[in-house]
């Protein structure tokens, strides 16, 4: 598995994404995709207080025990938990640290990422906040997930001595562009920000499992009645197109998605989440495709119609 940085840390570039721990699968399918990302070489796990109510955090803690020092960890803070549980206020960002770190069985968090602006907190004390965190040893690095352009900059203008962001989390697929139209990634590369790609399948759309003219599969997100406005008959065309050049190519739709995300140069890592160890094996072994300019402008061909 190949290594990038974000920031001191060195993450694998495919991470797992603990988001279905403590929502869609238990403690014990929880562990087992765990031990399927450790024994496939992902050594970067992404999750936050928010998941399961805090239990995605607790089941990544008791599952990693003794090979916590294998792997970079992060979480995230500030999407609301229960009722009055949210924000980025030094006081709560002070309580939130301590929740995780328990949750975790762990001294330190290597990435603490804010999950989502807060308008009520200026950014300047949750960066003084996190900033002390730091310096106390208990986060070796932040982040920021969900920030535009103009909060990316504002972060940076008022983390003046202080411990500044390494990286941003957004959502980023080949059907959601937003930060390339949107300026974020270009800002990134600026700035020499780590980009983290989630949601990078675009809710499963780009697993190939979900093909033009056939029943969505039992149990799946889109059965479920996930992201609808995703599983359209046009996207699925769209699918179909970039199945057949990638195997054309000798690869599977969810290399190239994996790899068309790679190879955009702020990009770090590509959380994927999963719930099943199979799911994990097979996205750690799709990065591997190198996409020539050819192959870029030809899958841009294909979204673009």
């Amino acid at each position: 598995m190949q290594t990038r940085k974000v920031g001191s840390l060195e993450v694998s570039v495919v991470g797992l994404g603990c988001n279905n721990f403590g929502w869609r699968i238990d403690a014990e399918t929880s562990a087992k995709v765990i031990d399927a990302a450790i024994e496939s070489g992902i050594t970067f796990f992404d999750t936050a207080d928010r998941y399961g109510k805090g239990q995605s955090e607790d089941f990544l803690g008791r599952a990693l025990g003794k090979r916590r020092e294998q792997i970079v960890l992060a979480t995230k803070f500030g999407m609301e938990i229960e009722p009055g549980q949210r924000g980025a206020s030094a006081k709560y960002v002070r309580e939130a640290v301590e929740a995780s770190l328990r949750r975790l069985r762990t001294d330190r968090i290597d990435l603490y990422q804010l999950h989502q602006p807060d308008p009520q907190t200026p950014i300047a004390e949750t960066l003084g906040a996190l900033d002390k965190l730091v310096r106390a040893g208990k986060v070796r690095a932040i982040g920021c997930s969900n920030f535009s352009v103009a909060q990316i900059r504002e972060a940076a203008d008022d983390s003046q001595d202080r411990v500044q962001f390494v990286s941003v989390q957004n959502e980023f697929s080949l059907f959601h562009r937003e930060p390339e139209t949107n300026g974020v990634l270009a800002e990134c590369g600026a700035r020499g920000l780590e980009f983290l790609p989630y949601f990078p399948l675009a809710s499963g759309l780009l697993t190939g499992k979900y093909r033009k003219g056939k029943k969505l599969p039992e149990g799946s997100r889109a059965a479920d009645g996930w992201g609808p406005k995703v599983f359209t008959e046009e996207n699925l065309a769209i699918v179909e197109s970039l199945i057949e050049f990638a195997e054309s190519k000798g690869h599977t739709i969810l290399e190239l998605a994996f790899s068309w995300l790679l190879s955009h140069q702020p990009v770090a890592s590509v959380i994927a989440g999963a719930s099943k160890p199979d799911q994990v094996r097979t996205n750690a072994k799709a990065a591997d495709w190198q996409l020539s300019a050819d192959d870029l402008a030809r899958i841009d061909a294909i979204m673009t119609g």
